[in-house]
């Protein structure tokens, strides 16, 4: 694979990250940039750990593992997204007690949640010559970048928004949830 295949690919695994970081950036009393880096660490190394996971399994069992990860992806994202959705529909408390920092394993599980089709192109890497650590750390750089991106853009949005920035998060991640679904080729 030459580099401008694994940029696109890393980039291309970015992106469910990038819109679920704005929907956190959305929720957030303002993001400060030093939580935006935070956050796009943890996306950014879950989903370096991802496609190495994924390329681990693909040598065993890729038959199975395949069979199951959409599923696994869209009940994380749709619980997660409902999470958010009935957050927003309830009475926000005041600006001065909004979030002003995502919990770590939250975080994680929505990290984990976006980075499942990684770890699917992970099991499909495994039966190609790639090196998997270099496509790896780029996927992981990749969706540093833009989850970091995405929560400064989420703190444009809020103000837009209002109330409405939660559920619409909680909208994203499930059509996140839904989209893997639909792309899922059906197996035999």
């Amino acid at each position: 694979m030459d580099i401008l295949a694994m940029l696109i690919l890393a980039f291309g695994m970015s992106m469910d990250a990038f819109a679920a970081s704005i929907g956190k950036g959305a929720s957030l009393h303002p993001p400060r940039f030093r939580e935006a880096i935070r956050i796009g660490l943890i996306f950014g190394l879950v989903e370096t750990i991802t496609p190495l996971i994924g390329w681990g399994i693909g040598l065993y069992a890729s038959h199975y593992i395949m069979q199951w990860d959409h599923w696994v992806a869209f009940s994380l994202l749709f619980i997660l997204g409902m999470c958010m959705i009935v957050d927003g529909v309830k009475n926000k408390p005041s600006k001065e007690e909004k979030v002003k920092c995502h919990g770590f394993w939250l975080l994680v599980v929505t990290a984990i949640a976006t980075s499942l089709d990684a770890m699917a192109v992970g099991v499909s890497l495994a039966f190609l010559q790639v090196n998997i650590v270099h496509t790896a750390l780029a996927i992981g750089c990749a969706t540093m970048i833009m989850a970091t991106l995405g929560i400064m853009v989420g703190r444009f949005i809020c103000p837009l928004l209002g109330k409405r920035a939660e559920i619409l998060g909680g909208v994203v991640l499930i059509g996140i949830g839904v989209n893997i679904l639909l792309e899922h080729p059906a197996l035999p």
